[in-house]
C-alpha cells in the first residue's frame, strides 16, 4: 500500500503526529494508500517554509519563474499515464476521462500562467501636467489553496499555477478523499527544481489541516473550491482577518433547450453534461428545461443515452461511467433519488445501484445514470445540489417561464442554452443569473476568461487576468512632474 507524504520546504516528510488516513479506492471499496492526517503543527511548518521562501521567489525574474512552471508542465505530460492511473484509482472516474481531460488540463494550467506572466502590463495616468500615476502589482505573500475531490489535479493546479506565477508562495491542501495526484505533483516539483518552500502540500482533513490553513495569520489569500456550507465557514473565519478570498462553490445548473435547437446535438450534450464524471462536476447540467413541443423527444433521448452508458471498472478503457467517490456519497445520491420519488417524480432511467462490473470491483460504489421527470419547480430535488449522476427534466411554455425556472435557485454557477435563434440566445444569456452561459455547447473553456459564480455559487473569479489580479496587490505610484 502506497504511503503518501507531505511536501514541506522542498522535501517529502511524514506528518508530525505520525497519524495517517486510509485512502479508499471507490471502484473496490478497499484502501489503496495511506495519506497524512496532518494537523495545525504541520500547517505551521508549511507556512513557515512558504514565508521564508517568499522574498527570494517574489524577486525571481518572471522569465525564470516561467521556465520552472513550464518544466512542471512538461513533467506532467511525460507522466500522463501514471497520473491518469492515480486519478482514476483515487476518484473512481474512467481512466480514459483522466487521460483525455484532467491530466492534460493540469499541464495546460501551468503552461497558460507560465506564459501569461511574460506579457504583464501596467496602467499609467497622466494627471494633467502635475504628475504621472502608474500601477504596480505585487504578490500578496503566502497563499492558502484548498481543492476538492472531483477534479483533484485539474483544480489543484488551477490554483497553484497563477499563485506561483505571480511570485507568491503557497501551501496547498488537497482533499483528503483524493490525495494521490497531489503527492505525485510534489515529486514532480522536486524533479523540476522548484526552490524549497515555494510550494508546500499538506494532506489532511478539512476540519483540521484546512481550518488551520484558513486561520493562519501569515496566510494572506485563500482560494477554495468545494461545498457551499464549507465555503460559508471559510468566509466567516477569514473575514475578521481581512484575507483575500476566492470561493468557487456549489451549483444547480439549468440546461435550457428550445424547440428550434439542433435537437440531436442538444440531447447528446445534455446527457454528457449530466453524467460526465458520474455527475460529480460543479458545472454539470443537472436540470434540463425543455420547450414543451420538444419535451417528449428530449426525455426519450436523454433516457436512452443514460441507459446506454457502459458502467465498468474505471481502470478499463471501455468504461464510460465509473464509481462514485465514496460510500457516503453513494448513500447521499440514493437518498436524493428516494426523495425525488417521494416528491412525485418518475424515475425513467437508473434510480438504483449498479452491480459490480467484475470481481475486483465487488465492493465498489456504482450507481446507474438516473433520469427523473414530473417534478415541480418548488421540489427540493429541483433546488438542492445532488452532485451525482441524477438529472431532472421538465417543460416550459415560453422564454419568460424558462428564465424564471432557470433562476429559481440559490445557486448561479453555470448554464446552457440551446437554440438556433441568435437574438434569443443573447437575450436569454443576459437574463440568466449565472457566472457562465454556454450557448449550443458545454464545457468549452478558454483559460483567458473569468470563471466563477453568483449567489451561493461563490465570490471572486478565477481564470486568466482575474486569477493574476487575485494573487497580486495593486499599488499606485504617483510621481510629481
Amino acid at each position: 500500500m502506497e504511503r503518501i507524504a507531505n511536501y514541506i520546504a522542498g522535501e517529502l516528510v511524514e506528518p508530525a503526529g505520525s497519524s495517517y488516513l486510509e485512502s479508499i479506492e471507490p471502484a473496490t471499496g478497499k484502501a489503496h494508500a495511506l495519506a497524512p492526517d496532518s494537523d495545525a503543527g504541520d500547517v505551521d511548518s508549511a507556512v513557515a517554509a512558504a514565508a521564508e521562501a517568499f522574498p527570494a521567489w517574489a524577486a525571481t525574474p518572471a522569465e525564470e519563474r516561467s521556465k520552472l512552471l513550464l518544466r512542471i508542465a512538461e513533467l506532467i505530460e511525460q507522466n500522463l499515464e501514471a497520473l491518469a492511473q492515480a486519478e482514476s484509482r483515487d476518484t473512481g472516474k474512467p481512466i480514459t476521462l483522466a487521460r483525455r481531460v484532467d491530466i492534460p488540463r493540469a499541464a495546460a494550467n501551468f503552461r497558460f500562467f507560465a506564459t501569461a506572466i511574460l506579457h504583464e502590463k501596467s496602467e499609467l495616468h497622466a494627471t494633467d501636467h502635475a504628475a504621472l500615476n502608474y500601477t504596480l502589482r505585487r504578490p500578496r505573500g503566502v497563499a492558502g489553496l484548498i481543492s476538492p475531490w472531483n477534479l483533484p489535479l485539474y483544480l489543484f493546479t488551477w490554483k497553484i499555477a497563477p499563485a506561483l506565477a505571480t511570485g507568491n508562495t503557497a501551501v496547498g491542501k488537497p482533499s483528503e478523499v483524493t490525495p494521490l495526484t497531489a503527492f505525485h505533483l510534489s515529486k514532480l516539483c522536486i524533479e523540476a527544481g522548484l526552490p524549497p518552500g515555494v510550494l508546500n502540500i499538506v494532506h489532511g482533513r478539512g476540519g483540521d489541516a484546512g481550518a488551520a490553513l484558513v486561520a493562519h495569520p501569515k496566510v494572506t489569500a485563500i482560494s477554495f473550491t468545494g461545498g457551499t456550507k464549507t465555503g460559508a465557514a471559510i468566509a466567516k473565519a477569514a473575514a475578521p482577518k481581512f484575507k483575500k478570498l476566492s470561493l468557487e462553490l456549489g451549483g444547480k445548473n439549468p440546461n435550457i433547450i428550445f424547440a428550434d435547437a439542433d435537437m440531436d446535438l442538444a440531447i447528446a450534450e445534455a446527457a454528457r453534461a449530466a453524467f460526465t464524471n458520474q455527475g460529480q462536476i460543479c458545472l454539470c447540467g443537472s436540470r434540463i428545461l425543455v420547450e414543451r413541443s420538444a419535451y417528449e423527444r428530449v426525455v426519450e433521448g436523454v433516457a436512452k443515452a443514460a441507459k446506454s452508458l457502459v458502467i465498468g471498472d474505471p481502470m478499463e478503457d471501455s468504461t464510460q461511467h465509473g464509481a462514485l467517490v465514496s460510500r457516503e456519497h453513494l448513500e447521499k445520491v440514493e437518498t436524493a433519488v428516494e426523495l425525488a420519488r417521494e416528491e412525485g417524480g418518475t424515475v425513467i432511467a437508473g434510480g438504483e445501484r449498479a452491480p459490480a462490473p467484475n470481481e475486483r470491483c465487488a465492493g465498489g460504489y456504482f450507481y446507474r445514470p438516473t433520469v427523473v421527470t414530473g417534478l415541480g419547480a418548488d421540489c427540493r430535488t429541483e433546488r438542492e445540489e445532488i452532485f451525482g449522476p441524477v438529472v431532472t427534466i421538465s417543460s416550459f411554455e415560453n422564454e419568460d417561464e424558462a428564465i424564471a425556472r432557470a433562476n429559481d435557485t440559490v445557486y448561479g454557477l453555470a448554464s446552457m442554452v440551446w437554440t438556433n435563434d441568435l437574438r434569443r440566445a443573447h437575450r436569454v444569456a443576459e437574463r440568466i443569473e449565472s457566472g457562465i452561459v454556454w450557448i449550443n455547447c458545454w464545457m468549452l473553456r478558454d483559460l483567458r476568461t473569468p470563471f466563477g459564480g453568483v449567489k451561493k455559487s461563490g465570490v471572486g473569479r478565477e481564470g486568466g487576468e482575474e486569477a493574476l489580479r487575485f494573487f497580486t496587490e495593486p499599488k499606485n505610484v504617483c510621481v510629481k512632474m
